[in-house]
Order: C-alpha cells, then structure tokens, then sequence
C-alpha cells in the first residue's frame, strides 16, 4: 500500500499542476491537489519504514478523507457542468471531480488494506 500511496500522491500533484497550468486567471487554488499530493508522498515514503508504517498509512487515509470532503462540492458542480449547467469554472470543476474520485478509489483502497491487515492478524494470532 506505500507504493499505491506514493502513485496517488503524484497522481494528485500532477493534476494540481495541469490545473495550474491550464487555468486562466492562474489561482493558486488550483495547487490544492498538489499540497495533498506532497502529503500523500510524504506518507507514502514514511510508510516504507516498517514500524512506520501503520502510523503512515492511517495518517494517509485521514489525508484522502480529507480530500474528498475538500473536493465533494467540485465534483457536484462537475455534475452540473456535464448535464448542461451553467458553470463559471469548468476547468476548476473537472478538477475537483479528478481530485474526489481519486480520493474515493484511495480511501476505498486503504480500508480494504486494512480490513485484510486486521484479518491477518487474527489468523496469526489463532494460529499461535
């Protein structure tokens, strides 16, 4: 799951950073996905150290919680923009519904990690 999480993170850092680049008024705002990127990187890459990384990882999917409560009203007004809405920020608004379902995946890849590193622990434990 580190690596996962080191991928997520450039993923994000890289759309930040589209998003930049290709907006019109050039907001900082539109680092936001790379702020969280380099967090996700920096959890990544702590979760790599052994006694780290449980620590690393639950502190990463707090990270991807976070993202996508941060990204949900983008991703609504990406809803709007796709049925026919009326937008001011397209760009902005696909770049928040990118931001949300990567997050979504990740948080969703995180739980599962989790519930299977919890049921290889009960099965190590009933084995002993």
């Amino acid at each position: 799951m580190p690596i996962v999480t080191l991928v997520v993170g450039l993923l994000l850092s890289l759309l930040g950073i589209f998003g930049y680049v290709f907006s019109d008024s050039r907001s900082l705002t539109a680092l936001i996905p790379v702020v969280f990127g380099m967090l996700l990187d920096t959890c990544g890459a702590l979760a790599l150290i052994p006694k780290m990384k449980k620590h690393a990882m639950h502190g990463a999917s707090v990270i991807g919680l976070v993202g996508i409560i941060g990204s949900a009203p983008g991703a609504i007004t990406f809803l709007r923009l796709i049925t026919g809405g009326d937008v001011a920020r397209p760009l902005a608004a696909k770049v928040q519904a990118a931001m949300f379902v990567i997050c979504v995946v990740f948080l969703a890849l995180c739980v599962r990690s989790f519930r299977e590193a919890k049921a290889r622990r009960l099965a190590t434990a009933g084995a002993a």
